[in-house]
């Protein structure tokens, strides 16, 4: 129970519904704090499980992947003939030469960590993994983050990705990030950059992110000149100065970020370079804009104005084929550019901390992509609950987002059966429309702080009557918004 007194002191009910709700578990020791996290991680673990011998699953993918690599192309014929149909295979390939079409190499290290269990059982395996994965981030949360992260994390997760996040690997890049921005916050920056190498190599996306490291770094050792408000004139003075003051930057931390990149992917361009290197990058510029996205909405408006279009299953989603796909895309990579040069220039400008640019990069990754998958919120997930981005805006926004987003995943894609023939089923597009527009202003509230939605509030332990338990330390933001 809070003391009367210390209500003034928590602006945000919400926020503090989440802090009493940790706190209550946790006066009970740690067995109690570990009570929630079991019951959802065992429930999605039940549900993916029930899964596990569909041979479309993303985990029977992975299988597929696992298996031709370790065995090569005839290792498909230990597998249904459905399962593995998409490597479309010409002809005889060896063992160590067929590598993932769409992921990053290292990916099939935990693809293959299955593999020790039988192979009809290799998606219950993979689930079982992935849920030691959540069990670790909550844990992480309870260390690390600050009170009422853990309680947060489980909420958001619950509504945002309960039918995916053991069926997916991105919980393993999601952590790494997670595991780079504790480092860094700790000023441990050598390993920060072997972590964020690490997600790199499993995800592509979190090399936007090196940048933000990279700045924080600078700044925390005051070896980057920080420019006072002045101006917009002023800009081209203020870049020049901090480039002139490049010699004094420290290079050698973030080594240990190149480095590994350099390494694993050059070891597997011996073995494969065009799937190592090259497919990657030509399967994320290839790609059309997909149905779910942002870009699909802006379509699907321009279809009900008369606009033909195509919708196809390639590229592992529905995708839409229209005259207006050649600019559409571009337009919001510039979009996206755009932002991403906003985002560096407040981090620059010390207004916001290494993680918020995190949060504000992925954000503008995930909304003005040419793809929209509904594991994309997994990358989000740890990070919101860390930084304490769970006050009443955050819970309304993301809250309704990811809603929609399971909505949508679990009633109108289980309707999708037949890959060869698309129906999309009545009222995808209209509650994808909302769904974007809810996360395209999520997004442009936290570029520009609408909401207080970059609010770090730490509530200390002190503001409550319980008592934190003895492995928990309270969350220090990184500087003050």
């Amino acid at each position: 129970m809070l003391p009367e007194k210390a209500i003034p002191d928590i602006e945000d009910k919400t926020r503090l519904s989440y802090v009493k709700a940790q706190q209550k578990l946790s006066q009970y020791g740690t067995l109690a704090s570990a009570i929630p996290v079991a019951i959802v991680t065992l429930l999605m673990f039940i549900g993916a499980a029930a899964q596990g011998f569909w041979p479309l699953t993303d985990p029977a993918r992975y299988q597929c992947y696992a298996l031709t690599f370790w065995l090569g192309s005839n290792a498909t014929r230990l597998l249904p003939s459905v399962q593995c149909s998409f490597l479309s295979l010409a002809g005889s390939h060896p063992a160590f030469h067929m590598l993932p079409l769409e992921y990053p190499p290292l990916t099939l290290l935990p693809f293959s960590l299955p593999l020790l269990a039988p192979l009809a059982y290799y998606q219950v395996a993979f689930a079982f993994l992935m849920s030691l994965v959540m069990v670790f981030i909550y844990w992480l949360m309870l260390r690390y983050g600050p009170p009422g992260g853990a309680v947060a994390f489980l909420i958001f997760l619950v509504i945002g990705a309960c039918a995916l996040a053991p069926m997916r690997y991105d919980l393993l890049p999601a952590t790494c990030t997670l595991l780079s921005l504790i480092m860094a916050h700790q000023k441990h920056w050598r390993m920060a950059y072997v972590m964020l190498a690490i997600a790199v190599l499993l995800k592509i996306y979190p090399i936007l992110l090196f940048p933000a490291f990279f700045i924080a770094e600078q700044q925390s050792t005051e070896r980057i000149y920080v420019p006072a408000d002045s101006p917009l004139r002023k800009l081209p003075s203020h870049l020049y100065r901090t480039l002139l003051g490049c010699v004094r930057w420290r290079w050698s931390n973030c080594l240990f970020f190149i480095v590994p990149l350099l390494a694993v992917t050059g070891f597997f361009a011996l073995l494969d370079f065009k799937n190592a290197v090259v497919s990657q990058f030509s399967y994320f510029l290839h790609r059309p804009i997909q149905v779910e996205s942002l870009g699909g909405s802006l379509l699907w408006l321009a279809h009900l104005g008369g606009l033909s279009w195509r919708i196809v299953y390639d590229f592992g989603s529905i995708n839409m084929y229209t005259s207006l796909n050649g600019l559409a895309a571009p337009v919001l990579t510039i979009l996206f550019v755009l932002v991403v040069a906003y985002i560096f220039w407040l981090q620059w400008r010390s207004r916001l901390t290494l993680a918020q640019a995190v949060i504000a990069l992925t954000l503008a990754f995930i909304t003005t992509g040419k793809v929209f998958s509904p594991q994309y919120l997994i990358w989000l997930i740890p990070l919101l609950a860390y930084t304490g981005a769970f006050n009443k805006a955050w819970t309304i926004l993301w809250g309704s987002v990811s809603v929609l987003t399971t909505f949508i995943y679990i009633a109108f894609y289980s309707q999708i059966l037949n890959s060869t023939h698309i129906h999309m089923p009545v009222g995808f597009f209209e509650v994808a429309f909302v769904r974007n527009i809810l996360l395209a202003l999520l997004t442009l509230a936290y570029l520009f702080n609408w909401f207080r939605t970059r609010e770090q509030q730490t509530i200390t332990p002190q503001c409550l009557e319980l008592t934190p338990p003895s492995f928990s330390t309270p969350f220090t933001p990184q500087a003050p918004e």
